[in-house]
């Protein structure tokens, strides 16, 4: 399972964020995405899920360059 605030890389292993929250529905085990965050102020960015890679302890590895990661829109979070 994913956890807030582990770290999340490029496809080339920059750094471009930490996870913010998880998307989808648990009790129905669908993984929608994944909400990035890329510092205080901003707003987390919408990752989908067919852009995440590999997922170990601690570090989730995305299938996008940064450049790429950075024209994603921020997420919105819904009710809850």
């Amino acid at each position: 399972m994913v956890e807030r605030g582990w770290e999340v890389v490029d496809d080339g292993g920059e750094q471009v964020g930490t996870i913010d929250e998880v998307l989808g529905d648990p009790e129905r085990d669908i993984f929608d995405g994944l909400a990035v965050s890329t510092g205080v102020v901003a707003k987390p960015r919408y990752v989908p899920a067919e852009n995440v890679g590999a997922i170990t302890v601690g570090h989730v590895a995305l299938e996008l360059s940064k450049a790429d990661f950075e024209r994603l829109d921020a997420h919105e979070p819904g009710p809850t």
